[in-house]
């Protein structure tokens, strides 16, 4: 039996797609302090790991999302979810060092920006009022459990068969949100705009206050949980300096009084 956008079924779908898309999205923070070894990073390269995820998420989203204005969200979606996958089986099975891994990195945050909105846009299009609303916050609900997940999963699997596993099991996920949205997303054209709207004019949303002053607040709200996010682990798995003065004091966040 089909899923028709606008159902329950369709709706839960699609969340299980954006959870499997998201899986592996934190690989890297949750094993960070393993790569800095393993690839001997500095700080600096450590956070370009981090960073760059965000750094070509940031101006992807805006072309990628304007996109399903003109084409099928479908298609978009496709996209985000096959560049994410490529992304964690290129960290498991190529990435060896800082370059490579960069590299990977920056894929992956373009495939999160296909991938996210989009996704967001399929499921809440077709519906209206309430419907709409329980749909997104559905949708809201399935991503923040994956980032949390994501911390979890990844050092279940590096702990039994290594961090490689981490990155293709994310991998492999991420590639199966790829197949349900393959086998549901209808390829139907968005509605046409008015004549002479423009991809990425983004002057009605400028100077619209009420928008902007929601934008502004999500954006802080973002910035702060990438932050905790990205460097929660890698804070937590080094050593104090208090620790790094004493003698035969393991290299562990317990040393530190400050941490509790």
């Amino acid at each position: 039996m089909a899923l028709v956008p606008g159902t329950t079924r369709f709706t839960a779908a699609m969340v299980t797609a954006q959870v499997l898309t998201q899986i592996g999205a934190f690989t890297l923070p949750a094993l960070l302090p393993v790569y800095m070894a393993r690839w001997s990073l500095s700080g600096t390269e450590a956070g370009w790991l981090i960073g760059i995820f965000f750094a070509a998420y940031v101006p992807a989203v805006p072309v990628l999302l304007a996109l399903t204005d003109r084409v099928p969200a479908r298609r978009i979606y496709l996209v985000g979810t096959g560049a994410t996958a490529l992304a964690h089986l290129g960290f498991a099975l190529v990435a060896d060092d800082f370059w490579s891994g960069l590299a990977c990195r920056a894929l992956a945050g373009i495939g999160w920006a296909g991938a996210y909105m989009p996704g967001l846009k399929a499921i809440a299009d077709p519906l209206t009022g309430s419907a709409q609303t329980r749909a997104v916050s559905w949708h809201a609900a399935g991503v923040g459990i994956a980032g949390a997940a994501s911390f979890a999963l990844a050092g279940a699997c590096a702990a039994l068969a290594g961090p490689e596993a981490a990155f293709l099991v994310g991998g492999i996920l991420a590639a199966g949100a790829f197949a349900i949205a393959l086998l549901i997303l209808p390829d139907t054209p968005p509605p046409r705009r008015a004549a002479g709207g423009k991809l990425l004019d983004f002057r009605p949303v400028l100077r619209n206050r009420r928008a902007m002053a929601w934008i502004a607040g999500y954006c802080v709200h973002t910035l702060e949980m990438a932050v905790l996010r990205a460097w929660a682990v890698a804070f937590l798995a080094a050593p104090s300096p208090s620790a790094r003065r004493r003698p035969g004091c393991p290299a562990r966040p317990c040393c530190s009084p400050s941490r509790g």
